[in-house]
């Protein structure tokens, strides 16, 4: 097996100076400490080394699952440990990414492998956007609201707050939001 060579362009992934890191080790260190306020972002947990593998499409459900990605990990940490390190993340990879990249070479499976990866971070998959989907815009529609929820909202959609939401207490006995309160005695008189 050849030895590992550097490409002579700036994307090699053995860190050109020392100190520096790469986008792959990086992208590690984001994953390393997703969820863990102590973790040190040297070495991965299982959880979080799956994570990476879903958020950067490594599992792609056909040639690399879930199941590959535990056993692979699993391989590759050691008997007593939990964790892996970044070199230890290198070899896993390397191991996947035969799996992932099935018609071609090792090298170019492998660089492949950390194009997926490199630059990402944890996704916390879009939880800040807001949707725009015809869905939304229907249930947030207060123009059809119905019921007591249409009373909290004048004609122009915006909300009539504290007095649209709390019952001023109406001692009348009727249900609240009931619109025909006051009517009993016109129709039990109108009926004799």
């Amino acid at each position: 097996k050849p030895a590992k060579r550097l490409s002579s362009d700036s994307n090699s992934h053995e860190g050109a100076v020392a100190g520096e890191i790469s986008a792959l080790e990086e992208a590690f260190r984001k994953f390393a400490v997703h969820g863990d306020t102590r973790a040190t972002g040297k070495e991965m947990h299982g959880k979080n080394w799956s994570k990476l593998c879903k958020d950067c499409n490594i599992i792609d459900g056909k040639n690399v699952t879930t199941t590959d990605v535990d056993i692979v990990f699993s391989k590759i940490k050691g008997k007593s440990v939990r964790t892996i390190t970044f070199e230890q993340f290198k070899e896993a990879l390397q191991e996947l990414s035969k799996k992932r990249f099935k018609g071609k070479s090792d090298e170019e499976a492998l660089q492949e492998m950390y194009k997926l990866i490199e630059g990402k971070g944890p996704g916390l998959t879009g939880v800040t956007k807001t949707v725009a989907s015809p869905t939304v815009s229907r249930l947030t529609d207060t123009s059809k609201f119905t019921g007591s929820h249409k009373e909290r909202f004048d004609a122009s959609g915006k909300g009539k707050g504290r007095a649209g939401r709390e019952d001023l207490v109406d001692n009348s006995g009727y249900v609240s939001g009931y619109k025909h309160a006051g009517t009993y005695d016109h129709k039990v008189q109108g009926n004799k």
